[in-house]
């Protein structure tokens, strides 16, 4: 089994693939090697991993009956770090160890309920109240702990909502003198304030239970669960089948056949609608049907104004470590984009670290960009002694499944959330580094006039953001200088036109595209002898407008 145990320098990709061959393998021979080798494996950087590994913990004490109080011991251990995505995922495998082994392990819930205040995630949430809501008998303040949850109720995500509602159920059924005003008011929170159909059908049931048959409702809801079972080499033989013929090809890594995740798309085939929509535009082009051009830009020169070589990109640089919080290393860092490469730069100060400065390794949380180091491996070459700075650039690459959803109505938030490891001293410390989008812009975001026009007039006026940059250095109100220096940060000059009836203003219009194909466009407004600009910007991409116009306003100041 040792063959499979995770190298420093595997690829997340590999570690992950590993860690399920290692739960295959393991056996009660094995056990305590794997376990102090997945508990290793707990104190990474990369949370994902991390994550993988305490779960991993979890499953092995599925798997093996008599390594499960092991199992539990070093979960324990690990919810003791305090770490808060270590003990969500540690509650998380607990509850299944519950389900495997009912009525064996509950000694430990106490350790559990004193990191209630860690828990944010919903998993994580909805476990932790089945615990309490299955062992309420055996928890003293039970209905306490329920009521802390349920002072949140509507903000809750619906596993939480329908956790809480059995939860408190079964509470009731057990101390029904104490819960009774709690269930009343879940019950109502569940069936008159919830548009959920899911939560507000359950809520109907339980009600028409409690209030007919209190003693079919006991047998209903604390009726016996089924046991879990290890599903290790659960796999249906006929996709067994289809894999054995697919390996060393991507089905044997996602355990799919092709067919689940290749799309084919039959080429040569000509579109209708596409010519249709060119000969709208031939018409539109000539002016057909007496329509202006709406943005008063038709005619006007669209070169870019000249070379945009002299400028170069550059990462803002911002404290974001102390050497309070990295055992005696102080960092700086910035992103920008250099030679078609989004990179993470950082000036590493030494103040007073036990030893040089190597290697690192780092690995970033899920961010608003999908953003991720194509290598977690950072060498610092020469090493940086006490009292000495060195600089390091980390190369990040755009991956999906690093994609943090934006919640509904919210701007993207722009921090990246790194975790650093060095490796001389063993020492894991986190920041936070806020991104400046314009890092995220690709070269090939220029637009045609024509396509400018269209995509302006079809962004709804609700997607406009407006602002007025002042006090600008006098190169940033010289329209030719701000278009070579937009180039160079891959933002592309369209068209300039004079205001009508508004002597010595000049509107100028540029396009951006990011490299995960987001537009945005914006009209820049220089009015002579004023060292100011008006930005309007519009997008369909919502959330990301915010951070487009801060990356426009300092390309300006800069």
């Amino acid at each position: 089994i040792k063959v499979f145990f995770c190298k420093y320098n595997d690829p997340i990709y590999v570690k992950m693939e590993k860690l399920e061959i290692i739960i295959k393998l393991v056996s009660e021979k094995n056990i305590d090697q794997v376990l102090l080798e997945l508990k290793e494996y707990s104190t990474e950087v990369d949370v994902d991993f991390v994550r993988k590994s305490v779960s991993a913990i979890g499953r092995c004490a599925v798997k093996l009956e008599r390594a499960a109080e092991r199992c539990i011991g070093v979960l324990l251990e690990l919810i003791q770090t305090k770490v808060n995505y270590v003990v969500q995922e540690s509650v998380i495998v607990i509850k299944d160890i519950f389900r495997r082994y009912p009525n064996r392990y509950e000694s430990i819930i106490a350790t559990l309920c004193d990191n209630l205040d860690t828990l944010d995630e919903p998993l994580a949430k909805a476990s932790m109240i089945w615990i309490i809501g299955e062992y309420a008998e055996r928890i003293d303040n039970a209905d306490e702990l329920l009521d802390t949850f349920l002072e949140t109720f509507e903000e809750e995500d619906p596993a939480v909502q329908l956790q809480l509602l059995t939860a408190t159920v079964k509470c009731f059924l057990k101390n029904p003198e104490d819960t009774q005003d709690m269930v009343q008011r879940v019950l109502d929170l569940a069936t008159e304030e919830s548009d959920n159909p899911d939560l507000r059908d359950r809520g109907f049931i339980y009600w028409r239970l409690l209030s007919t048959d209190p003693e079919a409702a006991k047998m209903v809801v604390l009726g016996d669960k089924p046991v879990i079972e290890d599903d290790t080499f659960r796999l249906d033989p006929s996709l067994l089948n289809i894999l054995i013929g697919q390996i060393a090809t991507l089905s044997s890594v996602y355990h799919k056949p092709p067919e689940a995740f290749v799309v084919r798309r039959a080429a040569g085939i000509a579109n209708d609608e596409d010519d249709e929509e060119d000969e709208d535009d031939e018409e539109y082009e000539d002016g057909a049907g007496g329509d202006g051009d709406l943005l008063d830009i038709g005619g006007m020169n669209i070169s870019d104004g000249g070379a945009s070589s002299m400028y170069e990109t550059k990462a803002p640089m911002n404290k974001v470590c102390g050497p309070e919080k990295s055992n005696g290393i102080e960092i700086y860092a910035g992103f920008r984009q250099l030679n078609g490469t989004i990179r993470m730069e950082m000036q590493l100060n030494n103040v007073g670290s036990p030893a040089d400065i190597q290697g690192l390794a780092i690995q970033l949380n899920k961010n608003s960009f999908g953003l991720s180091p194509a290598s977690q491996q950072i060498v610092c070459n020469p090493p940086i002694s006490a009292g000495s700075s060195g600089t390091a650039a980390v190369e990040l690459v755009v991956t999906p499944n690093m994609l943090a959803p934006v919640p509904t109505g919210q701007p993207a938030n722009p921090q990246i959330q790194v975790a650093i490891k060095n490796m001389a001293t063993g020492n894991v410390f986190y920041f936070a580094a806020n991104f400046n989008l314009d890092a995220l812009f690709s070269s090939d975001g220029t637009m045609e006039r024509s396509a400018f026009i269209e995509s302006w007039k079809s962004i709804d006026d609700r997607n406009e953001l407006y602002g007025t940059v002042s006090d600008l250095p006098p190169s940033s109100v010289d329209i030719d200088t701000v278009i070579n220096k937009f180039k160079a940060n891959n933002v592309f000059f369209i068209a300039r036109r004079p205001v009508p009836n508004a002597e010595g203003q000049e509107v100028v219009y540029f396009s951006m595209r990011t490299v995960t194909q987001m537009e945005f466009l914006a009209e820049l407004t220089f009015k002579q002898g004023v060292t100011a600009c008006k930005i309007c910007l519009k997008t369909e991409n919502a959330p990301y407008g915010p951070l487009a116009k801060l990356a426009i306003e300092s390309l300006l100041r800069s």
